[in-house]
């Protein structure tokens, strides 16, 4: 069961400005140990912080008319989100289980988590006709096609860069 884990964003975070304080350092310090946690149990797929409701945009649709762009900043803090993890959790009872070990992600405010499982395609079989379920399987085999083109590129760079640091080590080594 795929779930996305949002962080609720705050007057604080929609500010973003983040005070390098100690309560701070500890929350990063606290949050990267469960994180390293979700991922050691294989139930992290992503996650990141998102930048405040001001860089972004909203795009809103009508059925008489063109879809209409609303910049940031968004007015109701509570209907926002300043962060968010993808969870593979075998039910909504595992992820509630990781969401309470979660360290408070607003330190000196209320932190809010909000889990949401997702629709899986099956889950639309009597609405989808062959075609767009088709549709459907070459997207996904495309994105998985880009994330491993991705991560090989990405260790291919990290491979070459690898001895260069080793021969420099070496050279200082001599001297």
């Amino acid at each position: 069961m795929k779930v996305l884990v949002f962080v609720k964003a705050t007057p604080n975070s929609e500010k973003g400005m983040v005070a390098p304080d100690a309560q701070m350092t500890q929350m990063f310090e606290d949050m990267g140990k469960f994180n390293e946690q979700l991922v050691k149990a294989g139930i992290m797929q992503e996650a990141d912080g998102l930048k405040p409701s001001s860089a972004g945009k909203r795009i809103q649709f009508s059925d008489d008319g063109p879809a209409t762009v609303i910049d940031g900043p968004f007015a109701e803090t509570k209907e926002l989100v300043a962060g968010y993890w993808i969870w593979n959790v075998k039910s909504m009872d595992e992820a509630l289980m990781w969401a309470k070990r979660c360290p408070n992600p607003m330190p000196g405010e209320q932190g809010v988590l909000e889990i949401r499982p997702t629709y899986s395609t099956e889950e639309f079989n009597d609405l989808l006709t062959d075609e767009i379920r088709e549709r459907f399987d070459r997207t996904g085999k495309e994105m998985e096609r880009q994330i491993k083109a991705k991560k090989k590129a990405k260790a291919k760079v990290s491979s070459r860069a690898a001895p260069k640091k080793r021969k420099a080590t070496r050279a200082k080594s001599k001297k």
